[in-house]
């Protein structure tokens, strides 16, 4: 039962001459009864407006003007060197393709393109771009392949990474430098001859060791692994691996220093 009382004051403004303005009180007395009014239910503007994140992505998104874009990581491209064919699969002069294989199976990149007379694939390291070649022209010839690909996409050197075997160097031992000659190495001469000359890029050498007693060294680097050397260059392998990743994610001076320790560094004398 709700009881109403409405009382009004109201001011009579009828004047006469001499009178003043006299206000009179009307009281109007009303009741009501048996009237039902709903329960107020307060409805927040902020949620019936913005009620789901569809109305957030409808509206046109706010760039900020002093917002830096971030600069996309420039592409790689690491090459392997080696010779085609299974006459040559596992032998010491095809470290180079062994390691990219390593690579490529680490980080899901598939070797399933001849281009540029090479077995070629696309991927990433991290966020990094890279592309991964296996010359098939010979080694002596390695600079067929690796020339065209750096000069149609328009690689800087300093991120072209050659991955070769070294005589000089310790059996599964590695050295990276970031520039170099070719050290009588005849596929990094052909690289370089189609570079014009330029030998500012960075290198990834794997030792093979020298060969005993009066054997060519042509014929040695041609020889396969023993038990023992496999086991040991496969953990060569992923030392590179390693190194690789930090090359492309992190730069050469840190890959460097992670390569060139004193385990890996040959010892003199």
């Amino acid at each position: 039962m709700l009881h109403i009382l409405l009382r009004i004051l109201v001011f009579d403004k009828r004047r006469s001459r001499s009178d003043k303005m006299k206000p009179s009180i009307v009281v109007v007395q009303t009741f009501t009864s048996s009237i039902s009014i709903p329960a107020f239910k307060p409805r927040p503007f902020f949620l019936s407006s913005c009620s789901s994140s569809s109305s957030f992505s409808s509206s046109p998104t706010m760039s900020l003007p002093n917002e830096a874009a971030v600069p996309k990581p420039k592409p790689w491209l690491i090459v392997g060197l080696g010779n085609p064919g299974k006459k040559y699969q596992g032998t010491r002069h095809n470290v180079g393709f062994e390691m990219v294989d390593a690579i490529a199976d680490a980080e899901g990149i598939h070797l399933n393109s001849l281009s540029f007379k090479s077995l070629f694939g696309k991927g990433f390291i991290g966020n990094v771009p890279v592309m991964l070649a296996k010359p098939q022209t010979f080694m002596n010839a390695s600079g067929e392949s690796v020339g065209p690909i750096v000069s149609y996409y328009k690689i800087p050197l300093k991120q072209v990474l050659l991955v070769y075997d070294d005589l000089d160097l310790p059996f599964a031992k590695l050295r990276l430098l970031p520039k170099g000659g070719h050290g009588g190495h005849n596929g990094m001469r052909s690289v370089i001859d189609h570079f014009k000359g330029n030998r500012d890029f960075p290198r990834l050498r794997i030792g093979i060791g020298r060969p005993p007693g009066k054997m060519d060294a042509a014929n040695f680097v041609l020889r396969p692994f023993n038990r023992q050397e496999r086991e040991e260059l496969d953990l060569t392998l992923q030392h590179g691996l390693e190194a690789v990743r930090i090359l492309l994610l992190e730069g050469i001076n840190k890959s460097a220093t992670f390569v060139n320790s004193a385990k890996n560094m040959e010892l003199p004398g």
